[in-house]
């Protein structure tokens, strides 16, 4: 039997060992070795669709105790596949719900950290936007910000914005790191792309924006720094627009609203501005871009997410002392399991768990590799009724109700 199967039975046998004696628990060894009482608690299994359960649970952590809602997807059911939820805009905001409904998905939980404020910047729109890649139904859809960038909590050292969870075109999960490569060749020149519909460019750097971005201001990508999110905006941008490889607009500052349809957006701070001004309206100019994978064959779906868990073992360096509501995604059996998990939020569940917590009980929940996602009053997980179509919010979000989020995961069947 695999070391993923021993890892449910054991949690199985958790649970009629919890029923039999009230107050015991299972030892759960902490990202640093130590062990932590966190008495597990399943709840029945239920069928979402062939090849997709849920069930909740609830286990005793260490800040108090803390329930949870989990759906498992066997990735070798026939017409069974995960992919990306979004608005339809990488810069844009929905609920889970909505994007469950929107794309007929039979459940998900919502996905990467977000541009959520930008009251550092006043006068700035928020986006919206993510701070990972994302790639829907094997489209390329944005890039990573710089980590300085990032909203969310601290990542455990080596991790990475452009660190992602994913399902290959193979069909099966995995944990991979996205990379953006491009080039802007302009005059005989090549100049680097630094940025794919994100909401923050490197410092002297230029981003591509395509019509996946969506109607919001770029303006937001010429603020911060690579090590500072609220640092200021560069005062040094331009902005140009690119049709049929040729310039057709120009602009001192970067502006908003719908791309067209085979138009790309060029904006550049700091140095990559003073590269862009070189530029006029009619020049020849062509836009490349790719998203590499450190991994082996190309990704088909991802989404943005620190690690927490690899090869069963806790990523050094996780946080032991902060506890929030937590969502995450996760894998086993050589990536045909798929583990999608959110904690209940609210009055009466805000204990929450630490980050270190959550590595430990993707792992007893069968996970060998598994992601931190959005939490706190972004965590929902949905599910749709088979019978009636009715999708429907199985947690208890920390707000009172879901908070419209950037994007998320979804399970899809093909009939």
């Amino acid at each position: 039997m695999s070391g993923c199967r021993s890892r449910v039975r054991a949690g199985l046998t958790v649970l009629v060992a919890w029923a039999a004696l009230v107050g015991g628990g299972t030892a759960w060894a902490d990202a640093a070795g130590a062990s932590t009482q966190q008495a597990l608690r399943l709840g029945a299994s239920t069928s979402v669709a062939p090849g997709v359960e849920y069930r909740d649970f609830s286990l005793s952590a260490s800040h108090g105790p803390a329930y949870g809602h989990l759906l498992t997807v066997d990735l070798r059911e026939a017409g069974v596949s995960l992919d990306l939820l979004y608005p339809g805009a990488v810069a844009a905001r929905s609920t889970v719900s909505h994007m469950a409904d929107r794309s007929g998905a039979v459940g998900g939980v919502n996905g990467d950290f977000f541009n959520i404020t930008e009251s550092q910047h006043p006068g700035v729109e928020a986006t919206g936007a993510p701070v990972g890649p994302s790639i829907a139904r094997g489209r390329r859809l944005g890039a990573a910000v710089p980590n300085g960038q990032r909203f969310g909590p601290s990542m455990p050292p080596g991790a990475t914005t452009r660190d992602v969870i994913g399902v290959g075109t193979d069909g099966k999960a995995r944990l991979d790191r996205l990379t953006l490569a491009g080039t802007v060749t302009a005059k005989g020149r090549k100049l680097t792309l630094r940025g794919l519909n994100q909401y923050a460019l490197p410092v002297g750097g230029i981003g591509a924006y395509t019509p996946d971005w969506g109607t919001a201001s770029r303006r937001r990508a010429t603020c911060g720094t690579d090590t500072d999110r609220s640092a200021p905006c560069s005062a040094n941008t331009y902005e140009l627009t690119v049709r049929r490889n040729r310039v057709t607009e120009v602009a001192k500052t970067p502006g908003h609203g719908a791309i067209p349809s085979g138009s790309t957006v060029l904006v550049g701070r700091d140095g990559g501005a003073k590269e862009l001004r070189k530029l006029r309206v009619g020049d020849s100019v062509k836009v490349e871009e790719r998203l590499e994978s450190k991994g082996r064959g190309a990704l088909r779906f991802a989404i943005g997410g620190f690690p927490v868990l690899r090869g069963g073992r806790p990523l050094t360096g996780l946080n032991r002392s902060t506890a929030a509501v937590r969502t995450s995604a996760g894998m086993g059996e050589s990536g045909r399991r798929f583990f999608l998990m959110a904690l209940d939020g609210g009055t009466e569940y805000r204990s929450g768990m630490t980050v270190a917590e959550l590595a430990a009980l993707m792992r007893d929940l069968g996970a060998d590799d598994a992601v931190n996602l959005d939490g706190g009053g972004s965590s929902t997980l949905v599910t749709r009724d088979p019978d009636d179509g009715r999708t429907t919010v199985r947690n208890h979000p920390s707000g009172g109700g879901e908070r419209p989020v950037a994007n998320g995961i979804g399970i899809f069947i093909r009939t």
